[in-house]
């Protein structure tokens, strides 16, 4: 018998994020290989017109539930929504489900956060450091409380090149920088943000790695445990292989690519590209919020979720996997035949940019106007060299991450867990999992069916000649 899945069985958990992507896998995962789990509480808001039950319906339908669904019809009545806002003072929890919370909750798995490079600082700060103080303030409450793992990134402190299993002091007071851009106007905090967040790249890397330091002052109340995942991508095997459900991260690359709008891209060849498969973090985070609860560390465990230290693949590779795999199995309605032009150098890329993106698009923005259509191309380019400048940082260096915590958790797992929660990165083929991260895509995110890939094949070579011509 799994000793993981034995110790979630009767245990009430609580996760933030749950609507998310990791959110969505943690949930599945929990709920299918400990069937016996006795609730699961979400802390959800109503967001873009939906109500908090609209959205748990809309979430339980997902693809990511078939597996359990088969197993379990109705693995939805262990899922209790939580009515909550992050943002607001104690999470604006009413005083009943606070309550039902404070006596009921074993394990907190905290996964919210806005993951916007570019969210502002003060919102960014609300959500991602306000947010986890009122949740440790909340969890300081509970009654039953075994572990609290908290989620956070491995780009916390991207502005160091080695990066140990340790929590880093933070760059100012956490409580002055909130207290300042409380009262200051939007955009003022906006002008001296640059010069706030010093030589983190973003708000989000910057406002994690404060996050990060509130969990760890927290470590003599209760059972603290923290995962620190690099680039989350499609799934490895769990639900299923390729699963994704968005366009973050490398996946809104890789469908571009994949599309025949991106051709070009400011990388470093050799940097190593650590993309961490999302089934992986969760597996790794329920092992270690057993292991938190059942062999209660001395010291609070930070784990550095990472591939690159352990089996490398590079930016240059992910390349050219990912259009191989496209050639073979195009997108439908692709613009032209996806094509990469990857260089470190920044004149070189621009040259490219002009080439190969924005000469194409006004051509086809003039085409679509001389037919009496609304031109869209240059639209899309524009969006899309904003989030590929706020990648840039990512895609043109490498990090060393120490995983001795990780290696420790391991060696601590019977063999039936290391098969059930395997997390063993060294067991990844990377090309492999690269194909079937773009089929995943394919298949998940724009929702095509493979049917149709003879279709696609005709259309690309319709397009490209219409290109040519």
């Amino acid at each position: 018998m799994s000793s993981i899945a034995a110790y979630y069985n009767g245990k009430t958990v609580l996760i933030t994020g749950a609507t998310g992507f990791m959110g969505k896998v943690l949930i599945e995962k929990l709920l299918r290989s400990s069937p016996d789990v006795e609730a699961v509480y979400i802390l959800v808001r109503p967001k873009a017109g939906q109500s908090m039950q609209e959205r748990v319906a809309n979430m339980v339908k997902s693809k990511v539930f078939d597996r359990v669904r088969e197993d379990c019809p109705n693995f939805q009545e262990k899922i209790k929504p939580i009515n909550s806002e992050l943002t607001q003072p104690n999470l604006a929890i009413s005083t009943k489900d606070s309550q039902e919370l404070l006596s009921r909750v074993n394990i907190v798995f905290h996964c919210a956060a806005t993951v916007r490079f570019d969210e502002p600082l003060k919102h960014a700060l609300l959500l991602n450091v306000m947010g986890t103080q009122q949740l440790l303030l909340l969890a300081r409450q509970m009654q039953k409380l075994e572990a609290f793992i908290h989620i956070s990134t491995a780009y916390a402190n991207c502005n160091r090149r080695n990066i140990d299993e340790v929590i880093y002091p933070p760059p100012v007071e956490t409580k002055k920088l909130c207290d300042l851009v409380e009262w200051m106007d939007e955009s003022i905090i906006q002008e001296i943000t640059p010069k706030l967040i010093g030589d983190w790249p973003n708000t989000y890397t910057y406002t994690k790695a404060l996050a990060e330091y509130l969990v760890q002052q927290q470590k003599e109340h209760f059972n603290i445990a923290i995962i620190r995942p690099s680039i989350v991508g499609a799934s490895w095997h769990e639900p299923f292989p390729g699963w994704i459900d968005n366009f973050n991260g490398a996946s809104g690359m890789i469908i571009a690519a994949g599309k025949g709008i991106l051709q070009t891209v400011k990388v470093n060849h050799d940097a190593v590209a650590d993309l961490i498969p999302v089934d992986v973090v969760i597996n790794l985070t329920l092992a270690a919020g057993w292991y938190t609860a059942v062999h209660r560390p001395k010291s609070m465990l930070v784990y550095n979720c990472t591939t690159g230290g352990i089996n490398p693949f590079c930016w240059g590779e992910i390349g050219y996997h990912v259009i191989s795999t496209f050639k073979r199995n195009p997108l439908e309605q692709a613009f032209r035949i996806p094509r990469a032009q990857t260089t470190s150098n920044y004149l070189i890329n621009q040259y490219w940019i002009a080439v190969s993106h924005k000469a194409p698009a006004m051509l086809y923005d003039l085409y679509m106007r001389l037919t009496g259509r609304k031109p869209r191309m240059m639209k899309i380019f524009n969006r899309l060299h904003k989030s590929m400048m706020l990648l840039e940082y990512f895609t043109c260096q490498s990090w060393e991450w120490s995983s001795d915590n990780m290696n420790m958790l391991m060696a601590q797992l019977s063999p039936e867990d290391r098969r059930l929660f395997n997390f063993d990165v060294r067991q990844l083929h990377w090309s492999e999992y690269i194909e079937n991260y773009c089929i995943g895509a394919k298949k998940y995110l724009l929702n095509e069916d493979m049917s149709g890939i003879p279709a696609a094949k005709q259309h690309l070579r319709k397009a490209s000649s219409t290109l040519r011509h």
